[in-house]
């Protein structure tokens, strides 16, 4: 027998009194998250169906630094983290956003009602106004009764996804039953006004100060 047959018979021995070679685990990999197209028997729409109409292109936020700052007309500043944020009450909401240009898009909206942000900032007895501003530049207004009674939210999910970075990321206002320029976007800063007037970005092109579906588009 050569040399070579004594070898191979003796790396045959070893293999075989130490058994096989274990498998090597792969490493898990995260499940990507899937978008959700039907809520309590109703289709939605798609992420995907949404224009992107910004004023200067979908901004992109620096998550590790933004803080979302509630002042102006408070008993005291407040600024949320936003790790800070989604430790807080979310609720859900099945909501028809629906655009002057002529699309409507609807989705199911997860966030954080506007009552419980105000819990950390109260505001005082003559703030009467809700101004929105945004990371573009944009900004718009809503009465603090309003916002209250109808409990709106700003979401920060939509359709069981992060909210993505076209639609408003971090956070969106789902402002129901309003024109979707009254759905502020990339929400930076929350504002209590004595301001019954303010106008935001587009108001102040003429479209209406309520931004109601069943209200006119503009003011005259």
């Amino acid at each position: 027998m050569t040399a070579k047959h004594w070898l191979c018979l003796l790396l045959g021995t070893m293999v075989s009194a130490a058994g096989p070679a274990p498998l090597l685990a792969a490493a898990p990999q995260p499940l990507k998250a899937v978008e959700i197209r039907e809520y309590e028997g109703q289709k939605l729409g798609s992420v995907t169906d949404f224009h992107e109409n910004s004023i200067q292109g979908a901004p992109a936020v620096d998550i590790g630094k933004y803080r979302l700052l509630i002042d102006g007309l408070t008993e005291k500043k407040a600024a949320f983290s936003y790790g800070e944020l989604q430790k807080m009450p979310h609720t859900k909401r099945l909501i028809e956003l629906n655009c002057v240009e002529g699309w409507t898009v609807k989705a199911l909206w997860e966030g954080i009602p506007l009552r419980e942000l105000l819990k950390a900032a109260p505001p005082k007895p003559e703030a009467v106004t809700v101004v929105f501003h945004c990371a573009d530049g944009y900004d718009t207004s809503l009465p603090l009764k309003e916002v209250l009674a109808r409990d709106l939210i700003i979401a920060d999910r939509i359709n069981g996804l992060t909210l993505p970075k076209e639609q408003g990321y971090p956070f969106i206002l789902v402002a129901q039953d309003k024109w979707g320029y009254k759905w502020a976007r990339w929400i930076v800063r929350i504002e209590l006004s004595r301001n019954t007037n303010y106008r935001g970005y587009w108001e102040r092109s003429g479209y209406s100060q309520a931004g109601d579906l069943d209200g006119p588009i503009l003011d005259r």
